[in-house]
């Protein structure tokens, strides 16, 4: 006789109470994330009332498409907080595309996790040129690479993910890639690479709360799925209160 496995509901789980998201796009208005003022406010409630998040930072894009710098963005985070009137504590970073614009950025200043984790990504479709020595030059610059959500880079193979660990690069779960939101394949490699235990952060990558909102209702997981995400947002606490 075959075994049932039994899957339990995420947010009714309560391994998300007190922790942190430490990758979201909610600040208005300076990419593909919310748009205005009163969706970040709407998103925002929801992370505190649905999820149970004790603090969150926000990420927003920092890639060509996307121009921000640090400055701007600091000047947007500080009239975007006297908005704000909930109980969750709010933070500053960046997620930076990994493009021709990127070395720029690290040059003139960025905006990192707390401990000099610094949130980056790539192409979906490609690596960019010289991509280790890209992150060799974070490293040399006093920070620690986070690659955000390897698992839906469609050019990474076993190999490149072992060899990236290997170098004691850090990798951030997207939360919804194991629900499928992404589609089949990241929802494969994200429980592979889960069970492998070669993640070490997991964050939302909340850009707005439609479809979303969906997923995260109905998504479902194994109780060792729910055991391993519990302790990847344990890992996320060290951000809490930088």
């Amino acid at each position: 006789m075959f075994g049932i496995t039994i899957r339990h509901n995420l947010l009714k789980s309560g391994i998300l109470q007190g922790k942190a998201d430490i990758h979201s796009h909610v600040l208005p208005g300076v990419d593909d994330g919310s748009p205005d003022l009163s969706h970040s406010l709407e998103i925002l409630s929801f992370m505190e009332m649905e999820m149970g998040f004790r603090s969150v930072c926000l990420t927003p894009h920092v890639m060509q498409d996307y121009p921000n710098n640090a400055a701007m963005l600091r000047k947007h985070f500080e009239a975007f907080l006297p908005h704000y009137k909930g109980s969750l504590q709010l933070h500053l970073a960046a997620e930076y595309m990994l493009d021709a614009s990127f070395a720029g950025h690290l040059h003139d200043g960025v905006l990192p996790l707390a401990q000099q984790h610094l949130l980056v990504e790539t192409s979906y479709m490609s690596a960019p040129v010289g991509l280790q020595d890209i992150l060799l030059d974070i490293w040399h610059q006093g920070y620690r690479p986070v690659l955000a959500h390897p698992e839906r880079y469609m050019y990474m193979e076993e190999s490149d993910y072992a060899a990236l660990k290997a170098k004691g690069y850090a990798f951030q779960l997207n939360l919804l890639s194991l629900s499928g939101y992404y589609g089949r394949r990241p929802k494969q490699v994200s429980e592979h690479l889960l069970k492998q235990g070669y993640y070490d952060f997991v964050g939302t990558d909340l850009h707005h709360l439609e479809r979303y909102e969906d997923f995260l209702y109905d998504m479902k997981l194994t109780r060792k799925q729910l055991d391993t995400l519990e302790q990847l947002f344990e890992n996320n606490t060290m951000f809490n209160d930088q």
